[in-house]
Parts: C-alpha cells; sequence; structure tokens
C-alpha cells in the first residue's frame, strides 16, 4: 500500500434523511480522498497537485460500487466523475467548494438530476 501525501484525507459519507428514507441509510453513499485545509475545505492547489490520489467509491445496495476521482470542473466546481473518457454526467457536489467536510456536516450531491443529502460520518487523515 502506498503512503498518500500529507494534507489528504479519507472522508466517509452516508445518505441523510429523506422521504424514502426517514432515518437515512448507511448503505448509499461516498468513500473519498480529498485535501482538506485546516478549516476543513476542499484545498484546489494542494488537489491539483495530488489529484491521482483523489479517488471516490460510490456504494449502493445490490449494485457493484463504482470507483472514479474527485475533479474540479471550469468554473471551480467540484465533482465525482466515474467515466473519465466518456460521456456520462458527473455527479456533482452543491457548493462543495464552500463546504467544511466535518464529522456530522451535510453535504449535497446531485445524482441522476436529483439532489440527496449525505451526512459526513468520518474524516481520517489518509
Amino acid at each position: 500500500m502506498t503512503q498518500r501525501p500529507h494534507g489528504l484525507h479519507e472522508i466517509r459519507m452516508e445518505l441523510a434523511r429523506e422521504k424514502a428514507f426517514p432515518e437515512g441509510s448507511r448503505a448509499f453513499g461516498y468513500t473519498f480522498v480529498a485535501p482538506l485545509a485546516a478549516d476543513g475545505k476542499i484545498d484546489p492547489e494542494l488537489w491539483a497537485k495530488h489529484r491521482e490520489h483523489c479517488r471516490v467509491v460510490r456504494f449502493r445496495p445490490d449494485q457493484p460500487d463504482e470507483v472514479g476521482h474527485l475533479v474540479r470542473r471550469p468554473g471551480g466546481s467540484w465533482a465525482f466523475r466515474y467515466d473519465v473518457t466518456g460521456t456520462d454526467d458527473d455527479e456533482a457536489g452543491y457548493r462543495f467548494g464552500d463546504e467544511k467536510f466535518e464529522v456530522g456536516e451535510y453535504i449535497s450531491v446531485r445524482d441522476d438530476d436529483e439532489m440527496h443529502t449525505f451526512r459526513v460520518v468520518s474524516v481520517e487523515a489518509a
């Protein structure tokens, strides 16, 4: 196993409460690696230096995990991209650049034209 550069963190987010899941669900979510600044926000400069380490795993029940990358899109927004060379749409993070990735925080992700809210359940230095 290779050592990741300093400043990268592994973040796990699980589905928060929503109509179909009033208690949320641990079975829907993301685990990803991102560079976090001292304030808990994604550090774009550190991401540019180490983007090959910024991977994401999307997990859903009864589906194989999808593996991709945390990417910075034109204009500075962030997304998860699974189809690096194809035409599939990214899963866009809603205001990821402004969010603090700290345990207990709520983060929104647009998936298949629907916005879903996830709760950060762990943040560990990678």
